[in-house]
């Protein structure tokens, strides 16, 4: 499958007229929690030939978006949208830069925008950020407590990332089983949610489970606990000279 995500970006380039400076796995193959019948999910970014950025057109196509036969999925940002989002803290992409699973990656560009990642991190924004998937993931919740199990992981993804967040006011980790540290979770928890990812990593993505009580306890508890942390945190953003600098070295480079 590797060899055919890297085929598939060559034949982007080629179509699009851009260059790739990174591709990694996302979501749950990411995560570390992928089901049988998981997608795969492939997100990058490319920089256009320094001429498209010369041009004074206001709108112009900031995303590639392919889906391929195979369960593949592809997007891509363009990389003067990846650096303002980047800017302002956007955990997603940040996710990327964390992936176990690397499929491409100009060495200058990835380098320094992971070292950049903890000055521009924003422990408030990523909180409420990872708490709002939860919450949207609790949503799916039927009248009868069923939940899929993949929603389920999503709920439990999102409340650790943002209780990592609020705690240590660092980017979480890319990967679930780091987040299972006993630092954030007791025993108890651990012990259920270890279980259930096995469980997950057998079942198709619409498998349902009758929701263990303790799982949404906790994570009421832990939800406002979180509020109350990050409504003391006070981030100041660092400048944009750094950003500004390795956008116009993407630009102006050749391959």
């Amino acid at each position: 499958m590797r060899e055919k995500i890297l085929r598939a970006l060559k034949e982007l380039e080629s179509k699009e007229q851009c260059r790739f400076l990174f591709a990694a796995e996302s979501g749950s193959r990411a995560w570390g929690f992928a089901s049988p019948d998981s997608d795969y999910d492939v997100r990058a970014v490319y920089v256009e030939p320094e001429s498209w950025y010369w041009d004074i057109a206001e709108k112009k196509r900031d995303t590639i978006e392919a889906r391929m036969p195979g369960d593949l999925d592809i997007s891509a940002w363009e990389l003067r949208k990846t650096l303002r989002l980047f800017g302002a803290c956007n955990p997603s992409l940040n996710e990327w830069l964390g992936s176990p699973v690397i499929y491409f990656a100009d060495g200058a560009f990835f380098e320094t925008l992971k070292g950049l990642l903890p000055g521009f991190f924003n422990p408030v924004r990523a909180g409420h950020h990872y708490l709002a998937l939860a919450e949207n993931a609790w949503k799916t919740l039927s009248a009868d407590n069923a939940i899929t199990l993949k929603k389920l992981f999503y709920a439990q993804r999102g409340l650790f990332c943002a209780m990592w967040s609020a705690r240590f006011r660092t980017m979480p980790p890319t990967k679930f089983d780091d987040l299972l540290i006993p630092e954030l979770l007791p025993d108890g928890i651990l012990r259920l949610i270890r279980r259930l990812k096995v469980r997950k990593e057998q079942a198709c993505e619409k498998e349902s489970v009758a929701l263990p009580g303790e799982l949404y306890d906790f994570y009421t508890v832990q939800r406002a606990s979180v509020l109350r942390d990050l409504a003391a945190v006070k981030f100041t953003p660092p400048g944009n000279t750094a950003l500004n600098d390795l956008f116009r070295r993407c630009v102006t480079s050749r391959p």
